[in-house]
């Protein structure tokens, strides 16, 4: 029988995702209080900021955009201030998660074959915990891009206080950086809707089922359920 609260349109799982996670409400799971789905999503809003004020500057071909936004001087203007927006989120991002996402030596192996047989559901599932090597392995390559993004935006949002020689080479960083980070984030995204449906409530709502959790990462399922003694 659901209780009062229930019977009236109370959603204990989404309240108490404000400010726990991993515990279990109902059917479902806290997986992200409400704190780091914020930061996650300033991260990804600011990214898309970046990239829609920095795709006019960097090819022709995505000049209506910039239209879009006021023309191709005011992109000029507002990128490199989203830029310090998505570094500093990420710089966020990356201390609130760096804890939990330390690689084990067996999931150093998913640095090559072994996502691609996750993907091909033929991975040994049962051993994965709350993040999988891959998304550990995202976490770390995103950082560095973060890095590489800032570092190389810096040189050439300043071009006179480098020498040329830099200065080129931030140019050609900056584009081959975009570009990978760019793919990693269709990928993300993917993985996160029509690969796996249920995750994207994680950053949303805060919450998964059971199924998911005991489905896509057993090992964080068991743990939470009291099954394991968490490692």
């Amino acid at each position: 029988m659901p209780s009062a609260m229930q019977q009236l349109g109370f959603d204990e799982a989404a309240f108490r995702a404000r400010t726990t996670e991993d515990i279990v409400v109902g059917q479902e799971i806290i997986r992200h209080r409400l704190s780091s789905r914020l930061i996650h999503w300033s991260v990804a809003i600011s990214f898309f900021l970046c990239l829609f004020t920095g795709l006019p500057v960097w090819s022709p071909v995505f000049g209506w955009i910039g239209n879009l936004v006021g023309g191709l001087s005011v992109c000029r203007v507002l990128h490199p201030m989203f830029g310090i927006l998505f570094a500093a989120a990420a710089l966020v991002m990356f201390f609130h998660w760096a804890k939990e996402m330390t690689l084990t030596a067996k999931e150093r192996g998913w640095i090559g074959p072994r996502l691609f047989a996750y993907l091909r559901d033929a991975e040994n599932h049962a051993e994965i915990g709350k993040y999988n090597g891959g998304q550990k392995v995202f976490f770390y390559t995103s950082a560095l891009a973060g890095l590489g993004l800032l570092l190389s935006g810096i040189v050439m949002w300043y071009p006179t206080s480098f020498p040329h020689w830099l200065h080129q080479t931030a140019i050609v960083l900056h584009s081959f950086t975009f570009v990978l980070f760019a793919v990693s984030i269709v990928f993300h995204i993917y993985l996160a809707t029509t690969a796996e449906p249920g995750t994207f409530n994680a950053m949303t709502r805060g919450t998964v089922s059971k199924a998911w959790a005991r489905i896509h990462h057993p090992k964080w399922y068991r743990e939470i359920l009291g099954l394991e003694k968490r490692s």
